[in-house]
């Protein structure tokens, strides 16, 4: 991916410190996207971490942020990118030119307090926006999430998984004005989970035992690996073959491996599978249904 420029904020309303700021996007004839931002974030950061090669963007650019729209949940697991979509609109007065290559915007979200986040993540890419009037624009961008990012700025921690908060920037290079507002919407990163089953004997006799055993687990963003996951309640159900619904057996928990085993008495044909409802930093996900002959 693109290198990504970063700054510690400590003071000022413009704190997107955490937020992986795209990089290597051409915005003036020569000036990077990442330098550009990079000298925003420099107007309101001190000590080490400020950036001063050149003059910070000084003024309020007087754009506003609405209508912004991201997904609900974000499902990242261990090897694959992903990519999530957000748009907004953007209002702003007759002096703001967004069709000037020296506009830029871009979206992010960030764990914790916008003055002091602890993580965040934006696009690999500025978004795209089009005036829609004379004073008004939306915008289209990304929220792109690597779970195999090396730096140790931007690789996701366990610790990260739940909910995060949306920003979003303004700047305009040549006027040297910039804009900024947190808090524009929420969505939950998650570890991606996994949930398989098995019902055996099969074939069955009606009115025997069948034993069913699967594992709930979820994506460990140090490791790169799933593990189980444990002491999670998990349902167990049956949908009759024939039949688009499946019905609720009994509820279980996933032991210290994330292992699930249960019994019940075989019937009719039909499929078996488990359930798992989701929390906060794993979303819910259910198990593929496996048939049963009975006989």
């Amino acid at each position: 991916m693109p290198i990504r420029a970063s700054v510690a904020v400590v003071s000022g309303a413009l704190a997107l410190s955490a937020l992986a700021v795209p990089a290597a996007h051409a915005a003036d004839g020569g000036s990077s996207y990442r330098s550009e931002i990079a000298k925003v974030f420099a107007q309101h950061t001190s000590g080490e971490a400020a950036i001063s090669a050149t003059p910070a963007p000084e003024g309020d650019l007087g754009v506003s942020f609405s209508d912004f729209k991201i997904a609900k949940v974000i499902k990242v697991g261990t090897t694959a990118p992903v990519s999530a979509v957000v748009s907004y609109q953007l209002t702003y007065g007759a002096d703001v030119d967004v069709d000037a290559d020296s506009f830029l915007s871009f979206a992010g979200i960030y764990r914790g307090d916008f003055d002091d986040p602890s993580a965040g993540q934006s696009g690999d890419e500025p978004a795209t926006c089009v005036a829609t009037s004379a004073t008004t624009a939306t915008c289209k961008g990304a929220i792109d999430i690597d779970p195999t990012e090396v730096d140790p700025e931007f690789r996701l921690r366990n610790w990260q998984a739940g909910t995060w908060h949306a920003a979003a920037v303004a700047l305009d290079v040549k006027a040297g004005k910039s804009s900024t507002q947190s808090d524009l919407a929420t969505t939950l990163v998650q570890r991606n989970s996994r949930l398989t089953v098995n019902a055996a004997p099969e074939p069955v006799k009606k009115g025997r035992t069948l034993t069913v055993t699967g594992k709930l687990s979820r994506a460990n963003w140090e490791t790169r690996k799933y593990a189980g996951y444990t002491d999670q309640s998990v349902k167990l159900q049956f949908r009759k073959k024939g039949s688009s619904t499946y019905t609720t057996l009994k509820t279980i928990k996933s032991n210290s491996t994330g292992d699930l085993k249960t019994t019940t008495t075989a019937s009719v044909d039909g499929y078996y599978r488990f359930a798992f409802a989701g929390t906060s930093t794993t979303p819910a996900v259910n198990a593929t249904g496996d048939f049963v002959d009975v006989q």
